[in-house]
């Protein structure tokens, strides 16, 4: 039976912020904190957070959010399994584009999981048509490991046709997101959030600095 606490965590999991401009950074940025340091709160706790945040950026459909419940709930071991495969896969993509953020190299070894996540999502995909041709999908898929697969075919997309010199690491917190603007000088991941909150601090200093030089 659903709780008064699960109804709020899952409204916390399918409010969240989607300013990535990647799906494979908006699934980093399930974790926040400051921009400096280990990461704070984390909106998946278990494999069932995962699935609301896959069904609320429309990653799945309800059918599907529906048959991924029913399936983790008869096979729980493996939702968990699923789970923690979920956690190492955003661990390894936070580091492969923090990396890129910091303007560094991804680690070699960091490439080779991923290489070998892709095999296993790509053994899942089909080609369906899309706005301009074909592409990969996953369409209908019930597997537990699915909402992974789509996820990890973006992060090969980014690293392989980029625009890696665009990924950046917002001054306010620890999202990443691909600066999408036209002299590239996105210094927030939302000016709604971070950007605004940098803005008040500036204004408060400034405030503080007057009053401070109008006592001298």
């Amino acid at each position: 039976m659903e709780t008064a606490d699960d109804v709020t965590r899952m409204r916390d999991v399918t409010r969240m912020r989607i300013v990535g401009g990647s799906l494979a950074l908006d699934y980093v940025n399930t974790r926040s904190g400051p921009p400096d340091g280990p990461p704070g709160d984390d909106i998946l706790h278990r494999y069932d957070d995962l699935v609301a945040w896959a069904g609320g950026i429309g990653l799945l459909d309800h059918a599907e959010v529906a048959a991924l419940r029913r399936q983790a709930a008869e096979q729980p071991a493996r939702a968990r399994a699923a789970y923690r495969r979920a956690l190492e896969v955003r661990e390894l993509l936070d580091g492969l584009f923090r990396a890129a953020a910091m303007g560094g190299q991804p680690a070699a070894a960091d490439l080779t999981r991923l290489r070998d996540g892709a095999a296993e999502a790509y053994a899942h995909a089909r080609l369906v048509p899309g706005a301009a041709g074909f592409r990969w999908g996953w369409p209908g898929q019930a597997e537990l490991a699915g909402p992974l697969w789509p996820i990890v075919h973006a992060a090969v997309e980014l690293l392989t046709t980029g625009p890696l010199d665009r990924i950046k690491a917002c001054g306010g917190c620890r999202f990443l997101f691909v600066d999408e603007s036209k002299n590239r000088s996105r210094r927030w991941c939302s000016m709604e959030d971070c950007g605004t909150a940098a803005k008040i601090r500036r204004y408060v200093a400034r405030r503080a600095a007057t009053r401070a030089g109008a006592g001298g």
